[in-house]
């Protein structure tokens, strides 16, 4: 019950700091904002400060920050929706730059006891799977697979495991960057006592890099880059068909997940951090998926300025804000039956 509540309020942060990052750039923007609150519901209570209210509402699922002119027409030149459209899409960048920059500190802050970072080398090749002259030697550190940059440990397995029969790498050997194209490493089934395999005869094995403060800092920036990765190679598996709508997890199950995650871990100092990287995964996932052009999202209304920039180019006047309204009403709708539906998936999953 303790890792359900820390994470129902972890997602409240999360949303909460998302909306500060709104704020604090509209601010910063010469924008007017009504209102700033943390929490949503009853106003508990609240603060006027300038032409800012600032309040703290019942229920710990978020916050919302409230611009002049955001929903409509107004006339105030300080509003919204009368500031440049670079102004506006900064702002409404802001938000997701803030859930990335958290995932970021969060990652640092569990690298404090750190003493090195392990990245991945070829380490042997399985007998028998005849990559002995496959171009790769012992000894070689993964840069690059098939383009994508080899950032952490994981990365590797992960790479190969996505990629085909040929595969392009980059490794350095010997302090030297080693371009290695069209490597043919195919996967090929063995029986083994766990029974049928499909491998590709590459054994990882890891040298170390010291951590440095400078070099927790890079390792916590590119861990949350991998991040980003992982988000869009599950919506690009997703489009493809290769995962089903049935792996997809909503508030519900990331709450359960969270904490299943807390409940098995063998200690509370581990128990702490395996949640926090978690979070902080959540962090960057909500950071991508709100920049998607989803009408209702921060992406969908980055969109839609695109689209007007293009209208104004061509017609030389403003595409009418009742459209994009429309849009995003039908769109947020379309998000709440998303996301009743995912609800009632994870209660299944959760039943079962």
């Amino acid at each position: 019950m303790l890792y359900i509540l820390i994470a129902i309020l972890m997602f409240g942060l999360l949303i909460a700091v998302h909306e500060f990052g709104h704020f604090f750039t509209a601010k910063l923007l010469g924008v007017k904002v009504n209102e700033f609150s943390i929490g949503m519901g009853p106003e508990l209570i609240s603060r006027k400060k300038g032409e800012t209210r600032y309040s703290l509402r019942l229920l710990p699922i978020g916050g919302f920050c409230a611009m002049e002119g955001e929903e409509g027409d107004s006339s105030d030149p300080r509003s919204f929706e009368n500031k440049a459209a670079w102004r506006k899409v900064i702002i409404l960048v802001a938000g997701s730059f803030m859930n990335f920059l958290t995932g970021v500190v969060i990652l640092l802050l569990l690298s404090i006891p750190a003493r090195a970072y392990l990245l991945p080398v070829v380490s042997s090749f399985s007998e028998g799977y005849g990559l002995e002259d496959s171009g790769l030697q012992i000894g070689d550190r993964f840069l690059e697979i098939d383009g994508h940059p080899v950032w952490i440990f994981g990365d590797a397995k992960l790479l190969l495991d996505r990629a085909g029969d040929t595969v392009d790498v980059v490794v350095e050997r010997a302090g030297a960057r080693v371009v290695l194209d069209d490597l043919h490493i195919p996967y090929q089934e063995r029986q083994s006592e766990q029974g049928m395999t499909r491998l590709r005869g590459i054994n990882l094995g890891a040298v170390e890099r010291p951590a440095t403060p400078l070099v927790k800092v890079e390792m916590s920036v590119k861990q949350s880059l991998d991040y980003v990765r992982m988000v869009w190679f599950s919506l690009g598996d997703l489009i493809r068909g290769a995962v089903g709508f049935r792996d997809l997890s909503g508030p519900i199950g990331i709450v359960n997940t969270i904490g299943e995650v807390g409940s098995q871990s063998a200690t509370p100092m581990q128990a702490v951090q395996n949640v926090m990287s978690l979070v902080a995964f959540i962090a960057i996932n909500l950071a991508v998926m709100n920049l998607l052009p989803i009408p209702a999202l921060d992406g969908g209304r980055i969109f839609f300025l695109l689209i007007n920039a293009v209208v104004a180019l061509f017609t030389h006047k403003k595409l009418d804000p009742k459209y994009e309204n429309a849009v995003n009403v039908a769109g947020f709708f379309c998000l709440l039956a998303l996301m009743a539906v995912v609800a009632v998936n994870d209660v299944f999953k959760l039943i079962q």
